[in-house]
């Protein structure tokens, strides 16, 4: 797919870019508290599409960064895609308000598949993205939900399936067992998903820590290469990667 992209991704707590280690609050690196800084240079350096996680909103509700999130897309004018713990159309309208491009919808896609189904009618497919973080046992894609607590017993194809009467346009998918490890992409994983469901846009999530791991996923048939972490200790920059992913 010639048009696929990289796309910087930022997880925020209240206010500063953080990451977690495999989804666990307690193990939190803090790697700056001016995220429109961080993500106006990403774009300078050429990206076109910002993927952002509000963790502060997905574990309490009622703390949502949505007022930042707004502020963050004023100042940088570009296309954010955001998502964290979206449970309730009010969420979901509240983030297209501030201007977010499309919304990320996780636990509740698989736990409440008629209320986000409704969404996608009444909102449009192309306004969001269906987060399914995979744990792969004995060769089957078993979707996890809740923060990685709990396994469903739905595989990622049930799921992809599903939506797809619903005119689904993106899902990211992320290989729990690579996420925030810098040890590279399931590629094997893309690119079987891509072949079966040519007609989504699949985004690689997880795991890219050098400029070889962008390489490896060329060819997978992804529409989007999400890079968080490796961006944030400087393993390589956003206009690099962009590079390794045209020539």
């Amino acid at each position: 797919m010639k048009n696929a992209i990289i796309i910087p991704a930022l997880d925020l707590i209240d206010g500063h870019v953080v990451r977690l280690h495999q989804g666990d609050y307690a193990q939190q690196t803090t790697y700056s508290d001016n995220p429109i800084e961080q993500f106006a240079s990403y774009i300078q350096q050429g990206a076109k599409q910002l993927h952002l996680v509000d963790l502060t909103g997905a574990k309490d509700t009622s703390k949502r960064q949505t007022a930042l999130i707004g502020k963050i897309i004023a100042a940088t004018q570009s296309k954010i895609q955001v998502g964290g713990g979206i449970r309730t159309e009010q969420d979901v309208a509240d983030l297209l308000a501030v201007g977010a491009n499309r919304v990320v919808i996780g636990s509740t896609a698989v736990t409440q598949p008629d209320m986000v189904q409704g969404w996608f009618n009444k909102y449009g497919a192309e306004k969001f993205v269906l987060a399914l973080d995979v744990r792969i046992e004995n060769g089957q894609k078993l979707v996890a939900i809740k923060g990685w607590q709990e396994t469903s017993t739905l595989t990622l194809e049930n799921v992809v399936e599903n939506y797809r009467t619903f005119g689904l346009q993106h899902v990211l998918c992320t290989d729990i067992s690579r996420d925030g490890t810098l040890a590279g992409s399931n590629v094997n994983l893309y690119r079987e998903v891509c072949a079966k469901f040519p007609d989504v846009h699949f985004q690689s999530s997880g795991g890219i820590g050098s400029l070889a791991d962008i390489e490896a996923l060329k060819g997978t048939g992804v529409a989007g290469v999400i890079v968080g972490r490796a961006l944030l200790e400087g393993k390589f920059n956003v206009a690099e990667a962009i590079e390794c992913w045209s020539l």
